[in-house]
Order: structure tokens, then sequence, then C-alpha cells
């Protein structure tokens, strides 16, 4: 596996996303991909799993649908895929990256926390893989693909000129306009939606009760050195993630908090002369 900064022309490149093995976006990442390398593996769920986030499937198993010698469809989640791609389809060396997408529609704001396209890129990173989210973003059910392919090579590129500190993974997000009408290519963090899912109760044909969870955008203000307040100046935007979680400023608000708390003790139990071994199956609960 090489390290970053790298040459492109000499990387393995894994691209996946969560639309799905027959998704538009998915041709047009693997395009881009076979444009900068001529090593380029492509393994993506077999049918749709927008909203899947980084979930893994562990209670039943996988089956891989062998498309040509480097292309696979997996019966799995995004983040299965990148974890299957790396540890058991792709033999020998390593992919030196993860593309993941392009996804149709915006992942921006806590989006990213709902996105099966940054969890696929999030798993090639926590696998110590730089890795790099797509999305298109859409605006009146129109999506402008050709914008995508215009602006990603150069963004991949630029992105592996750098190195980049452990566990990171970026979340790129291509305007809803044509690549002529673009403003250029910014970096911003992660902004926040104050309200934008709704949910909607309704009746189906049958009479029966329905409730859907819908996306509906908001008109509240953005800052605009984030990746909503970049997107609306017409700019691609780019913006590094890392899958810590912990709250800093708060973790340090807490030193100390629990020294002063007294925990009763419970009597010893009585051991079985007979030693007992706990089995586990190693699943998360």
């Amino acid at each position: 596996m090489l390290k970053l900064p790298f040459d492109l022309k000499r990387a393995r490149i894994l691209v996946t996303n969560d639309d799905g093995i027959h998704a538009p976006g998915l041709k047009v990442l693997e395009r881009i991909a076979k444009a900068l390398s001529s090593d380029v593996w492509v393994i993506a769920p077999e049918s749709e799993h927008s909203g899947a986030s980084h979930s893994l499937t562990l209670r039943r198993p996988l089956q891989i649908n062998k498309i040509n010698p480097r292309k696979f469809a997996v019966s799995g989640t995004p983040s299965d895929c990148t974890l299957i791609a790396v540890n058991h389809i792709i033999t020998g060396r390593r992919p030196d990256i993860v593309l993941s997408g392009v996804n149709r529609g915006a992942n921006l704001g806590e989006d990213v926390l709902y996105s099966g396209t940054v969890a696929a890129a999030m798993e090639g990173a926590m696998l110590g893989i730089p890795a790099i989210a797509f999305s298109q973003v859409r605006v009146k059910d129109k999506l402008h693909w050709e914008t995508a392919a215009a602006f990603a090579p150069q963004v991949i590129r630029k992105l592996v000129s750098l190195p980049w500190p452990k566990g990171v993974l970026m979340s790129v997000n291509f305007p809803g306009v044509a690549p002529k009408d673009v403003t250029g290519i910014e970096v911003g963090r992660q902004g926040r939606r104050m309200s934008h899912v709704e949910v909607v109760h309704a009746r189906d044909p049958f009479e029966r009760e329905v409730t859907w969870i819908g996306d509906f955008p908001t008109d509240e203000p953005e800052h605009p050195e984030t990746d909503l307040g970049i997107i609306l100046t017409r700019a691609v935007s780019v913006t590094p993630l890392h899958f810590d979680l912990t709250h800093a400023a708060m973790l340090r608000r807490m030193d100390g908090l629990f020294e002063k708390v007294s925990v009763k003790k419970k009597p010893a139990a009585k051991r079985s002369a007979k030693k007992q071994t706990a089995k586990t199956d190693g699943l998360p609960r």
C-alpha cells in the first residue's frame, strides 16, 4: 500500500457507494478512477442502501456476485462492501485509496452521520486507508453528474498530494449547477441543519396509517465557512472528517467529576468449585 502523498498512476483504487452497483453515480466515479489509474476495483451493494450509515451485516451470510474480474456486487451494506473488499476480495496488495460515491444527493451537515456513502469511506479510514466520499447535490430532481465528472479528478489529485493524519477521511460535495457555473473549490467544516428532517403521517391506498421520514430543506442562514454555506455559493465543498466522536472540551470539563462518588461494594459471591468459562461469539451487542 502506498503512503500519502502518492502518484495516482501507481495507485490501487477501490470504488464503492451506497446507491448500488447499477447507480449512475457509481458509473461516473468508476470512469473517473479509471482515468487516474489502471488498477481499479469496483465493489458495491447489489441494491440501494441510502441512509444505512455505518451498519454492518452480522446476523446473516453475505453473497458476492462477480460481474467481472474487478467488479463485484455484495448483498450487504456500504460498510460491508469496503470491509469485504479489503479483507477478502482484493488479494495481495491492499487498496491505496477508497473512493465512495458519487452519491445521488448531498451529504452536508449532519447528513454525514446517516450517509452510507460517507460510511463506506469511513470504513476505509478505519482500516488505515485514505478515503474520499463524493456527493452530487440535487436541485429539483436535477442531477448534474457532469459537474462531479469535471471537478472530482482535480480534487482527488490535490488531496493525495498531501499527507493526512491517521483516521481522516474527506467528504466532497459538488453543487447542483452545471460545471460552467461552479465558482470554485473551497475547504470548510461540517455545518449543522437545525431542523431538516420531518415526520409525516398519512394513509396508504388501503386506508392503513403510515409514517414517512422525509428530508426537508430549511430557510435558516448557513455559516459561510461550513459545507452548507459553501454549497450555497455554488462552489465545491471539501470537508475533512474523522471518526473520533469525543467532545474534547466537555471531556476536560468532566475531569474529576466522579472522584468523590462513593460506590457501595456488594459482598463477594461464593464461587462454585467447578470453574465456569464464559462463552461469547465476539459480536457487538
